[in-house]
């Protein structure tokens, strides 16, 4: 008679899955609470006290920690010396191994959750068995999810037994569960540190992606396990396509700009920058006024909302190309609407929280990665200096609002605003000149007079040319880091150009 240890945390699907085993002849062990579980469904069950002749110990801490289990699991049926030297021990060969983990990461990742109850969902005989049941997957059948129990019983209903090639399949997502337990628990430990001496992360699928930034890229989404939230996690798509890999990373950007603002806002994001931000009075002022600062690029954008749309605000919306339209909700009007635009993805935002604390941003480098904190710096006022000038309560307002858009403007970064409203946009430019140049042209070319703007840099001017062609161009206020040897000349140009001037002391560099 082949013999099953079935031993699971999540109990989901296993009171079938053991009944089928029975079914087909086999015998079931199971420990503690599964045991118990089983045995009030009816099933036979033979307990590993009975396998072992010892009882569990220290709370259940030590219970399938036996020669009689893991000699059972380990023995290579094709060795006679290891066949005989369980025989000599009257331990039976253990063919299928189901286990699933205690929930260590959900615990973890609550908040207020005392040291001590998190250390109690570290699983040691659940990893062990999964390890021993894995490395002898010649012999073994591991199951480590309920997701798998189908596939198994398939099998045994199909050949009597789990073939090799899904043995090693199954052997293969084991020992994937217990790394990314691992991991979860070092991470734990280690969030005392900033940047720990050794870096361990898991990540576990989401989905396949359609393809990555190119068609001939493959691509896929993962989330890190142990994260209390991921990008997707509260957000549901309530209408179009499948999200493609450049949406996400868009979304992404995205979300992070109209986090940094209370009021109603719309952030536009095109090929990962804003294309368009405004702050209004309304919700649907807020989208007029972010389409209008540069239509041309907003063709084919993401676009995210902080309040939810209307039903006349969906039928303005619908007007446009969009890609991916990201709000807390939308009125049943705006749904049908929406709805109808095949290309377009919308999407619900259920996100009440502001970012993970201590979330890290990573960056992939020929064998490595780059990693640090998060920009999570915030656009205060009172540690911001004005150098040259005067700034009304009205500009003080606008250079904010530049300030918080320009943290998320890959660099060199220009943005140009007036009336809470982005009206020019550089980015990415190897010069600070041309991301000026290109930031007033743009205002420009869609019909915005740089005219009493301001324009927010996100690192110091190391001369005066590119604040000089702001100010030609009629800009009255700036706001940007210092810090530059000839802090002095730029302070001057801008004085003598009746301008004035705020130093943050902080850059914001977003390569």
């Amino acid at each position: 008679m082949p013999r099953a240890l079935l031993s699971v945390y999540d109990k989901t699907g296993i009171d079938g899955f053991a009944g089928v085993l029975v079914e087909l002849g086999w015998e079931v062990v199971s420990s503690g609470g599964t045991a118990t579980f089983l045995a009030e469904q009816g099933l036979p069950v033979t307990t590993v006290e009975e396998v072992t002749q010892a009882p569990e110990m220290l709370g259940g801490r030590v219970k399938t920690l036996h020669p009689a289990i893991h000699g059972g699991i380990l023995a290579r049926r094709d060795l006679e010396e290891d066949m005989a030297s369980i025989a000599e021990q009257s331990i039976e060969p253990i063919d299928l191994v189901c286990v699933s983990l205690y929930p260590f990461a959900s615990v973890a990742a609550k908040r207020g959750v005392p040291e001590a109850e998190v250390i109690e969902m570290i699983d040691v005989g659940g990893p062990s068995m999964l390890r021993a049941a894995a490395k002898n997957c010649a012999h073994v059948a591991v199951i480590s999810s309920p997701t798998q129990y189908e596939t198994v019983l398939g099998e045994l209903r199909a050949h009597g037994e789990v073939t090799l090639d899904t043995r090693r399949e199954l052997a293969r997502a084991a020992f994937e569960t217990t790394a990314a337990y691992e991991a979860a628990i070092a991470t734990w430990f280690g969030e005392t540190e900033a940047f720990p001496e050794q870096l361990t992360l898991a990540f576990r699928k989401v989905s396949d992606l359609s393809y990555g930034e190119n068609p001939h890229q493959r691509a896929a989404y993962y989330r890190e396990l142990g994260a209390r939230r991921h990008l997707l996690s509260e957000i549901e798509q309530i209408g179009g396509k499948e999200l493609s890999y450049n949406n996400l990373g868009d979304l992404e950007g995205a979300r992070r700009i109209v986090r940094e603002f209370a009021l109603p806002a719309v952030v536009l994001v095109k090929h990962a920058n804003p294309c368009g931000v405004a702050v209004a009075a309304t919700i649907e002022e807020a989208w007029e006024r972010a389409l209008a600062a540069d239509p041309i690029s907003a063709f084919g954008c993401v676009a995210t909302l902080n309040r939810p749309v209307s039903a006349a605000l969906g039928a303005r919306i619908a007007e446009h190309f969009v890609e991916v339209l990201l709000a807390p909700g939308y009125e049943e009007g705006a749904v049908a609407t929406l709805r109808a635009k095949k290309s377009l993805r919308l999407l619900v935002s259920r996100e009440r929280r502001t970012e993970t604390p201590g979330e890290r941003d990573l960056k992939r480098v020929l064998g490595g990665l780059l990693v640090q904190e998060r920009d999570a710096d915030v656009a205060d006022r009172k540690t911001m200096q004005i150098v040259t000038g005067e700034v009304t309560e009205e500009q003080w307002g606008d250079l904010l609002f530049a300030w918080r858009v320009c943290k998320h403007v890959s660099s060199n970064a220009i943005v140009l605003a007036r009336d809470l409203q982005t009206i020019g946009i550089g980015a990415g430019q190897m010069s600070r000149v041309d991301a000026v140049r290109i930031a007033v042209d743009k205002a420009r070319e869609h019909g915005h007079d740089p005219t009493g703007a301001v324009l927010a840099s996100d690192a110091f001017f190391p001369f005066a040319d590119g604040p000089q062609i702001a100010l030609d161009a009629g800009v009255a206020s700036i706001v940007q880091p210092g810090g530059s040897r000839r802090d002095d000349e730029v302070i001057a140009a801008v004085a003598a150009a009746g301008a004035a001037m705020v130093l943050t002391g902080r850059r914001h560099f977003r390569h």
